[in-house]
């Protein structure tokens, strides 16, 4: 449920509603560059106004999709692990996906969980329910790679795009941090950096 809070502008008290943001993380690696990349673009997120849930997907364990065919008549899954995940989603204005470039992909635990997605698929096309998520909502994609080849960050974007035109869903910002291998991860370069914010503070400052 959306949460509220009250603000103060020239003597007069204002309702507004706190507004919701999603982070699926997919790495393995709780402090490596792509948890470096989520920090610095959480940064500029004001939680006085948005609440932040996490799903971690490695922690997670979550069941990969089975193709049983439970979701083709009826708006859930089999599985029961991601119902969670999936409330969450339905209340979020705003989606983050942070994770690595796995063999042009994304590792695959965070994969597991796009799977269950196929459950939007089915409210679309076999239930006709449209849209299969009611509420829109706009996304980030955050990765980090070793190669200096955007190739992997390219068609991770267009996966997410693709699962996207059923979830009422728009992908607005992809933040890169590429060559890793040559640069390490000590710390997140500046500009990189930047990007994040630039991308967090687009996002959540929209009307």
């Amino acid at each position: 449920m959306l949460q509220s809070i009250y603000y103060v502008k020239k003597g007069v008290v204002r309702f507004m509603e706190k507004k919701n943001m999603l982070v699926l993380f997919g790495s393995p690696r709780p402090i490596g560059a792509t948890a470096k990349l989520l920090e610095a673009f959480l940064q500029k997120v004001d939680t006085n106004s948005v609440r932040i849930t996490t799903f971690d997907a490695y922690k997670g364990n979550y069941h990969p999709c089975t193709a049983c065919g439970y979701c083709q008549t009826r708006e859930a899954c089999i599985f029961s692990d991601l119902d969670e995940f999936d409330r969450e989603l339905r209340e979020a204005d705003y989606f983050i996906v942070a994770a690595p470039v796995y063999h042009l992909s994304f590792p695959a635990p965070c994969k597991a969980v796009m799977d269950r997605w196929q459950r939007y698929f089915e409210a679309r096309f076999a239930m006709g329910i449209r849209p299969s998520i009611h509420k829109p909502k706009t996304a980030a994609l955050l990765t980090a790679y070793g190669s200096q080849n955007a190739e992997g960050a390219q068609m991770m974007a267009r996966q997410l795009e693709l699962a996207f035109t059923v979830m009422n869903t728009k992908l607005e910002h992809v933040v890169e941090w590429p060559h890793t291998d040559l640069t390490g991860i000590d710390e997140i370069p500046a500009e990189i950096a930047d990007k994040a914010r630039a991308a967090a503070l687009a996002m959540t400052n929209k009307t």
